[in-house]
């Protein structure tokens, strides 16, 4: 009995692992191309042994284009949840439903059948994996409740973070990288979950 209750639970986490994305069925482009600046930044800070240098008020309004939690990576402490984000053509859900997208081990991916829906260029300029940072324990919650499809705005910092022993994450402070060093690191203290 046990192990066909094991064999159903394998079964059950391959076939969430492996089922598609559901479609998106909203209507023209309600993501904001992300502001910021890096005037009037305050000073550095520090939390739970890490300080925190602001490179750049920021602010976004996107659609979650996918959500991952994380509990056990080195970031998790800080960032318990990655949103990769899109804006402008990549808020379309014409667009979304054209392509294949997944995050994993704090990479955002994406691909497609036949020709892309849009220009690889412009998916990578009109979207983003985040790693999200709540600035309080309010706005954790909120980062967590947050789902596929939704619309969210976002307000904060871009931030680099230091630890005494050496380790750091630097954000992006550009939206025309990939790769290694692309996502943004997001000091998060504010957050609305809207409906599309």
């Amino acid at each position: 009995m046990k192990k066909a209750l094991l064999l159903l639970a394998v079964l059950f986490g391959c076939w969430m692992c492996a089922r598609p994305a559901p479609a998106g069925h909203w209507q023209g482009r309600p993501g904001i191309e992300p502001v910021q600046t890096a005037q009037a930044l305050p000073a550095a800070w520090t939390r739970d042994g890490y300080t925190f240098q602001p490179l750049a008020r920021f602010a976004v309004k996107a659609v979650v284009l996918a959500r991952e939690r994380y509990r056990n990576d080195p970031g998790a402490k800080l960032a318990p949840v990655d949103l990769a984000l899109g804006w402008g053509p990549m808020s379309e859900a014409a667009v979304i439903n054209g392509l294949r997208i997944t995050q994993d081990h704090r990479w955002y991916n994406y691909s497609w059948s036949g020709d892309p829906p849009i220009s690889p260029d412009t998916i990578a300029r009109s979207s983003a994996n985040m790693h999200m940072i709540p600035a309080a324990p309010a706005v954790r919650e909120a980062l967590l409740r947050v789902k596929r499809h939704e619309l969210v705005e976002l307000s904060g910092y871009l931030v680099e973070i230091r630890r005494e022993d050496g380790w750091h994450w630097r954000s992006s402070t550009t939206r025309d990288d990939t790769g290694g060093g692309a996502c943004e690191v997001v000091w998060v203290d504010g957050v609305q979950r809207r409906p599309l």
